[in-house]
């Protein structure tokens, strides 16, 4: 008689990034269950806050976080945690990030102010992590390493391009996030 399957290991990444960036569209886009969405409607008050001027048809925002899961193979299955992306609830950040893995931070490279707090945030935190440009309309507005320069970014930290509606795409860009995670890991045993 076979032994019985173990199940896979769980891998609790989150992703985050500033309003608007694309989050809980790369959680929908890869979760193989229907994704725990917190969001709201945004009133007229939340719009002037949170700027929607590059994210106009923007009608709703994520209040506590998305959970969506994948699995990868027999021997790892992720649990996706997407932040909300407004410093108002920043304060969740803190609950969300205990026992993740790894980050996948998601950079608008039209609004890279937005973009700051997260990566410093996970910075401070020593949670790895890697950086992830969602390309808007199948667009990369600015090089690779000039987005690298303006966030200060070290060499250390992976730097991707993605497209948050794809699939595929936010598949790659998690892969990164778990092989930057291992390699640190690696790296911190083999140091003496």
């Amino acid at each position: 008689m076979a032994a019985p399957r173990k199940p896979p290991t769980p891998v609790k990444i989150v992703i985050a990034g500033g309003f608007g960036v694309g989050k809980t569209t790369a959680v929908a886009s890869i979760s193989e269950i229907p994704p725990l969405r917190t969001e709201a409607v945004m009133t007229s008050a939340a719009a002037e806050i949170d700027r929607t001027g590059h994210v106009p048809s923007k009608t709703t925002t994520t209040v506590a976080m998305d959970f969506g899961c994948i699995t990868i193979d027999d021997e790892v299955k992720l649990y996706l945690f997407g932040t909300p992306g407004q410093d108002r609830f920043g304060f969740m950040w803190h609950d969300l990030v205990v026992g993740a893995l790894g980050a996948l931070v998601i950079v608008d490279t039209r609004r890279l102010d937005d973009c700051y707090p997260a990566v410093d945030y996970f910075e401070k935190a020593g949670v790895p992590f890697v950086v992830a440009v969602n390309k808007f309309d199948g667009m990369l507005n600015h090089d690779l390493n000039d987005v690298r320069w303006a966030l200060a970014v070290s060499e250390d930290v992976p730097l991707v391009t993605f497209d948050a509606r794809e699939k595929l795409s936010v598949r790659d860009a998690l892969l990164a996030v778990l092989r930057n995670t291992f390699s640190r890991a690696q790296a911190r045993s083999a140091a003496p």
